[in-house]
């Protein structure tokens, strides 16, 4: 295992701007940056093309001989990433190097949640498929020193993408401060909420704590899960899949539970949303301002007002709940006129004992689609 902070400054010799989107595999060099670089240097991006844009923009800022820099992403995070590393930065193209260290969820023969099984299967047989060069990092750090000096020099000699494929407890665990919460709203108290004022909808549920919450609420209260969609991978397109649903769907309310994170990442689905106004669709940011999932790092959520976002694209209803009281008001809003766009600020972190889905996303499918025949 390798000390964060040795390996952190080990980068930050060589490379002067860091982005990305934060991994639970590099949740300590992101709490690193965050904790020890200015916002110039360090951004957390919406997504990892928007990260390897940004990386590209800094090179090509950076004077003659140019400064490439690195991008942080979960390997699912690739298919985001490809576009850009292919069509931009491509010695085919613009020929923009970048370093790219890529948690590698789902690697062979490591147990993993199932959304990752088939990620971590093709992650290398990926990145030669595209031509990209890469190494998988080694848990001696002077071994690992010697790969990121071989990786710099790839970077000023071909001027061309390399990557470093990063694997489970690579790193040792770097404690970032804690980062005030921006309401006293528990986020699970706010689904409970929502579930037992929407006792006949449909729910969608995004990626991470938000679906795990969900099924443990139903597993309380002893209902069934067939009325959710656990959208367990696939992050930032719960609104879309929800947005499908509803048009075909007509006569069923249907409730998307993203998260702010989420939300950002493809926040273009907010104006296609508005656009088809679907007379029966819900869209609940539970917001707090951090990706929870993944280490707890920041987005910018708060900031952004969503719920104005989302007034200006078009959603017939928007509003942001920011305490108890509003919450308790929660029927009202959901029987507002559609699209409803309801932004509740809520705190960071889960209970420890928050349990996991005991079904297949096989079998979530096939239930749902069941209950969706009815």
């Amino acid at each position: 295992m390798i000390e964060t902070q040795k390996f952190a400054k080990l980068l930050t010799q060589r490379f002067d701007f860091f982005t990305g989107v934060p991994d639970s595999l590099l949740k300590s060099l992101c709490a690193y940056f965050t904790t020890n670089l200015s916002k110039d240097k360090h951004i957390i991006a919406a997504n990892e093309g928007n990260a390897v844009a940004l990386a590209a923009g800094h090179f090509l800022a950076s004077g003659k001989r140019g400064a490439p820099a690195v991008v942080y992403m979960q390997n699912s995070g690739m298919g985001n990433a490809l576009n850009p590393l292919i069509s931009l930065n491509d010695p085919k193209v613009y020929s923009i190097p970048v370093l790219l260290l890529i948690g590698w969820r789902g690697e062979p023969n490591i147990k993993d949640e199932p959304q990752h099984i088939k990620q971590g299967e093709i992650t290398r047989n990926l990145l030669e498929c595209v031509g990209l060069e890469y190494d998988v990092l080694s848990d001696d750090f002077d071994a690992a020193v010697l790969q990121v000096e071989n990786a710099y020099k790839y970077l000023l000699n071909k001027n061309a993408p390399y990557a470093l494929v990063i694997r489970k407890n690579a790193f040792d665990d770097y404690k970032k401060p804690l980062i005030a919460d921006i309401s006293e709203i528990i986020r699970e108290q706010a689904i409970e909420k929502i579930v037992e004022n929407a006792k006949e909808a449909v729910f969608v549920s995004t990626t991470g704590m938000i679906s795990r919450e969900l099924f443990e609420i139903r597993e309380k209260n002893k209902q069934s899960h067939k009325q959710d969609f656990l959208t367990v991978g696939s992050m930032g397109h719960s609104s879309s899949i929800a947005l499908g649903i509803a048009l075909e769907k007509k006569d069923r309310k249907i409730i998307c539970l993203d998260g702010d994170g989420a939300a950002l990442m493809h926040l273009g689905a907010m104006a296609i949303i508005a656009d088809r106004q679907p007379k029966n669709f819900v869209h609940i940011v539970l917001n707090n301002a951090a990706h929870d999932s993944v280490g707890g790092q920041p987005t910018p959520a708060f900031g952004a007002n969503l719920f104005k976002i989302a007034r200006a694209a078009g959603y017939k209803t928007a509003v942001r709940i920011s305490n108890i009281e509003e919450l308790d008001k929660i029927g009202e809003y959901l029987n507002s006129e559609s699209p409803i766009f309801i932004e509740i600020l809520v705190k960071k972190g889960s209970r420890k004992d928050l349990g996991r889905p005991n079904q297949s996303p096989a079998e979530c499918k096939i239930n749902f689609m069941e209950n969706l025949k009815l």
